[in-house]
């Protein structure tokens, strides 16, 4: 659907109540439009999908972008998003739901599963009525309902992964995007540089810009789109999901095969024979052949080297140098300013020294001479094959972007009239939640927070509205039977067929579309076979 440049409207006003469906057929509740707002202007329509009620003139659309006014009626924008098992011609195609009252638009031909997602589903926000779509359907021969809402998310954040020995930031520092504070560095994870975004503080708790960039920012990684962040007191990355950071303008190529203890236990038989002594240069834990257990059980000579740094046990020494963008996550780029010097009852003239780095990226060759100082040399081709070897070791490095949301609030009584029964079915694993079709993790303790890796849901799945708060699709599935156990808003209940031919329940005439999509790879089937309740 077109809407003329998408342009804001003024909000003012408060909405009435809607009237909930009255008794009837229990799959075709009644539904009553709007009541109309005596302060709106005549060609304005008021959109109640978020607390801003924004008075959308004709051919406009609202702050968020997701609804419009077409013609005097309120629609949704974007299409709502089917996702299918397998296929079939003409998939991408987007196609409109019918009018109440028309013939239902059949299944596509040789359909054998499709799951209605909440990206594009619309919301009910405050979920003082029923979820947008209540969908019942089978899998395996087990009646099952499906409740979908797209849910407006003030108590949510991204946690980004960036694969990277690079240094980014002192922990704690302020993560920033466009000047504002929008999150934070957290802690550093084996070969990954952890940042926590948003959160109600950044979102609600500061400034009206912050709130603002906040929720830009998140919604853009959650879209899988690139943004670019600054650290106070460290670097400038830039992230998008599944794509390789960029720090400082150099983008990263390898994660790290593991500390430089694990480097020297991984390689220490390929080096024996080879070299004479083998440092693997990292922040963390930097690792020595020779003292090593490793070079211990190899039967290995002692070198006589001397590290600098604070020795853990045998062959693991911490704090050889700060932390930066050098040789293994270090400030360093001469390697050798770590070494303090060889003992001369251990050490001998002619001994061969490799320094490495822990992604293999870094790594220089040296030989004693007669004063036991290292002299650099050309990299044999035997060792330079093991140094090869350990980048091929190195995953790429990637940015993951989860996000967590709080599915709490009004949110649940969009599910049931009881919503606590609806937390306790979830835990006790009586209820399958996803996001936009994609698996998502339930944190254990109270509540329903739930976690989801942004590349296993569909393109577009986020957006915003501008209280501030992200807009994100959450669904829940479980069997018939348990949801009216649950207190489920059975008379809401309808089946796929009639879903797909008219849209969500409270569907009034005007024009709205879908589109069918294939399930994302990797994925599980979304609605599962959840167990029986007792």
């Amino acid at each position: 659907m077109a809407v003329a440049e998408h342009e804001h409207t003024k909000t003012d006003g408060l909405g009435e109540a809607l009237p909930l469906a009255g008794a009837g057929h229990p799959f075709q509740p009644n539904w009553h439009a709007m009541p109309r707002n005596e302060r709106l202007a005549a060609h304005k329509v008021e959109c109640n999908a978020c607390p801003v009620l924004c008075q959308i003139s004709e051919g406009k659309s609202g702050a968020c972008d997701r609804y419009a006014n077409q013609a005097g009626a309120l629609v949704r924008v974007d299409p709502v998003l089917l996702l299918r098992e397998r296929v079939a011609a003409g998939e991408g195609d987007v196609v409109p739901f019918a009018s109440e009252g028309s013939p239902p638009l059949p299944l596509l031909r040789d359909e054998p599963a499709v799951f209605v997602t909440a990206v594009g589903a619309s919301t009910t926000y405050p979920d003082y009525k029923p979820a947008p779509f209540i969908v019942a359907s089978q899998a395996e021969g087990v009646d099952l309902v499906t409740v979908v809402t797209e849910g407006i998310f003030s108590y949510c954040s991204l946690k980004l992964k960036i694969d990277t020995d690079r240094w980014l930031g002192p922990e704690q520092a302020n993560v920033r995007c466009q000047g504002e504070v929008v999150g934070h560095v957290t802690t550093a994870e084996y070969g990954s540089q952890m940042l926590s975004l948003g959160g109600v503080h950044h979102i609600t708790g500061g400034s009206k810009k912050e709130g603002r960039i906040t929720v830009d920012t998140m919604q853009r990684l959650g879209n899988k789109q690139a943004v670019e962040l600054t650290i106070d007191g460290g670097a400038r990355v830039q992230v998008q999901a599944g794509r390789a950071p960029v720090v400082n303008g150099v983008p990263e190529a390898r994660m790290r095969v593991g500390c430089g203890s694990a480097t020297v236990g991984i390689f220490a038989q390929q080096f024996a024979g080879l070299v004479d002594e083998v440092v693997v240069v990292d922040d963390h834990i930097t690792g020595v052949l020779t003292e090593h257990q490793a070079g211990r059980c190899l039967s290995l000579r002692a070198s006589g080297l001397k590290i600098r740094g604070r020795k853990s046990t045998p062959g693991r020494y911490f704090q050889v140098a700060n932390p930066g963008t050098g040789w293994g996550g270090t400030d360093l780029f001469d390697p050798l300013a770590i070494i303090e010097g060889w003992d001369p009852a251990e050490a001998w003239p002619g001994q061969r020294l490799l320094m490495v780095s822990t992604t293999g990226e870094h790594a220089a060759w040296f030989v004693l001479d007669g004063a036991l100082t290292p002299q650099p040399a050309p990299l044999p081709a035997a060792v330079q094959r093991i140094v090869d070897r350990i980048g091929e070791n190195c995953e790429p490095s990637l940015c993951s972007v989860l996000f967590v949301g709080g599915a709490g609030g009004s949110l649940r009584a969009g599910v049931t009239d009881n919503p606590v029964r609806l937390t306790r079915a979830i835990k006790q694993s009586l209820v399958n939640v996803t996001c936009g079709g994609a698996p998502a993790y339930v944190f254990p303790g109270g509540g329903i927070t739930v976690m989801v890796d942004v590349l296993r849901m569909p393109d577009g799945s986020f957006g915003s509205v501008p209280t501030p708060a992200i807009v994100a699709p959450i669904e829940f599935s479980l069997r018939l039977a348990d949801y009216q156990v649950l207190g489920g808003h059975m008379a809401y209940v309808r089946p796929l067929a009639q879903v797909l031919a008219t849209g969500a329940w409270h569907h009034d005439g005007a024009p709205t579309t879908r589109r069918f999509a294939a399930a994302v790879p990797g994925n599980p089937w979304p609605p599962g076979r959840p167990p029986m309740l007792g």
